[in-house]
């Protein structure tokens, strides 16, 4: 097993740690926790392209990240109820850009794909991070600035699925996709 993978691992393992933690009202605990999860989450991703992550370590690391990002609202939710009702549309906007590309890859190729676009990874730091500052009492501006990275991202997901003729891990952006199969045309 590569080290990335088993840093995926444990961040899949963690989030149900998580939700012990939001249950029984441990905040600061949580905050640590989540922000430890998205350590690990760029870390592995660093690890994994230095080592030469395989397909499957790609999907461990999509399934850790999805499961992850499905968490953290829950567990807020039990921590921080007022936060998440006043902020509730920013938080329904962000979770429909993390449901709605993998149900586009569903529908399209029945599998999950596993992108890992450069659009993501910014988006999950900045609304990550924004959103465990909002819950440390940091403006909620911060948040809302976010937030939009996180659409476009989403967006980017959708097409890059519509373009690709199969699904393919770890593809950089959008104008990648189309570079390659521009190139890929003229070689016929």
């Amino acid at each position: 097993m590569h080290l990335p993978n088993l840093i995926s691992g444990c961040r899949l393992v963690t989030t149900p740690i998580l939700l012990v933690l939001a249950w029984y009202g441990y905040g600061t605990a949580f905050l640590v926790g989540a922000t430890a999860c998205f350590a690990s989450d760029v870390l592995d991703g660093y690890l994994a392209r230095r080592l030469g992550q395989t397909a499957l370590g790609a999907r461990l690391d999509s399934v850790s990240d999805f499961v992850l990002y499905m968490t953290l609202p829950l567990g807020a939710w039990w921590l921080w109820p007022a936060i998440m009702r006043r902020e509730s549309f920013f938080f329904l906007t962000v979770l429909a850009s993390c449901v709605l590309p993998p149900l586009v890859a569903l529908g399209k190729f029945h599998a999950l794909t596993s992108y890992h676009t450069w659009g993501v990874k910014l988006a999950a730091l900045l609304v990550g991070g924004s959103a465990i500052m909002l819950f440390a009492g940091a403006p909620a501006w911060l948040f809302h600035l976010a937030v939009p990275v996180s659409v476009l991202a989403a967006v980017e997901e959708i097409a890059i699925t519509f373009v690709l003729p199969t699904p393919q891990p770890n593809v950089r952006s959008l104008w990648h996709v189309m570079k390659t199969q521009r190139q890929a045309g003229r070689r016929r």
